[in-house]
């Protein structure tokens, strides 16, 4: 029956249009008897496993690898690529449509994407990113969903697979001294009027590209570890990316998300502090240092030392 119900919280928080029964895993956020202390007694196989996430980022212990190259982003500047927003009671989740897909990068293959969604604390003045670099935890984290093309969107196969879901971790930080920008986070900020209640969703009209949400982000540098899913049945079957660069999204957004969704119907709390605590440290790696530019400063100082002893002898 657990197993049963790892499965149907796995199909429900990734799988667009899969129908969620009532035995999923009755995991929380905000109530010490549910909550992220508790996931390894609910779900031991899984949340009291090796491999969890997230993690703290150390960048300098990340290990060299110029295997991580550059993605491909299939799809990402479709204007009609999302298809719809839900509060989940867990979280605010955009699902997309067939098409989008993501290959490169020290990949296996290519990986359709399914869905993004985002993990945040209390507003601008209380962080909820899940990974932190270095120890830094920021305002938010975007992470958007993909798994192995060859399973052909079916996640329960995926889950089975050590590598059979890639997530790609965006973090978010204030956008200082603006409002309402960058101006696809406030389309899709002002919707979340309609969608104040668990189950909620709404249809999104074109408009809105993917690309358009990760505006700044430089998707060539980011660090590469082996973990989980963050939530139950926290399977160890995700390729984990996290990007060094991050998205700049105003205060007044930040805290719109954190203030306008409700976990459950108009009486019940509203969504705050929604994310899985640091776990044990991973290997991590990213990609090795420029050695062009190494070698343009060695030759440089080089330079610097041979022009020094000429002066010498003047």
């Amino acid at each position: 029956m657990i197993l049963f119900a790892a499965v149907a919280a796995v199909l429900c928080l990734f799988a667009p249009g899969a129908h969620c029964a009532s035995t999923t895993i009755p995991w929380c956020y905000h109530d010490p008897s549910c909550n992220d202390s508790q996931w390894a007694t609910i779900v031991p196989q899984y949340c009291n496993g090796s491999r969890q996430s997230p993690i703290n980022i150390v960048s300098a212990s990340a290990t060299a690898n110029a295997n991580l190259t550059a993605f491909t982003f299939d799809g990402f500047s479709s204007t009609s690529a999302m298809k719809s927003l839900e509060n989940t009671g867990k979280t605010v989740k955009v699902t997309l449509n067939p098409g989008v897909r993501i290959s490169g990068g020290d990949l296996s293959e290519a990986y359709d994407t399914l869905q993004i969604h985002l993990h945040w604390g209390n507003g601008s003045s209380v962080p909820g990113s899940e990974h932190t670099v270095d120890g830094k935890r920021y305002p938010m984290e975007l992470h958007i969903v993909n798994s192995k093309s060859s399973y052909n969107r079916n996640t329960t196969l995926a889950v089975e697979d050590s590598q059979g879901l890639a997530a790609l971790g965006f973090l978010i930080e204030e956008l200082k001294d603006t409002t309402g920008q960058p101006a696809a986070w406030k389309n899709l900020s002002t919707l979340l009027s309609n969608i104040s209640l668990a189950g909620q969703s709404v249809s999104l009209a074109a408009g809105i590209s993917l690309d358009d949400l990760l505006v700044g982000v430089n998707r060539s540098n980011y660090y590469r570890y082996l973990g989980s899913l963050t939530t139950p049945a926290c399977n160890e079957a995700v390729v984990w990316t996290v990007f060094k660069d991050t998205i700049k999204v105003s205060k007044d957004l930040i805290n719109l998300i954190s203030s306008s969704l409700h976990i459950n119907d108009s009486s019940s709390p509203v969504m705050v502090n929604v994310f899985r605590n640091i776990q044990p440290a991973q290997p991590v790696s990213t990609q090795p240092k420029d050695s062009t530019s190494s070698s343009t400063k060695m030759g440089f100082s080089l330079g610097l030392m041979v022009l020094g002893l000429m002066l010498r002898w003047i």
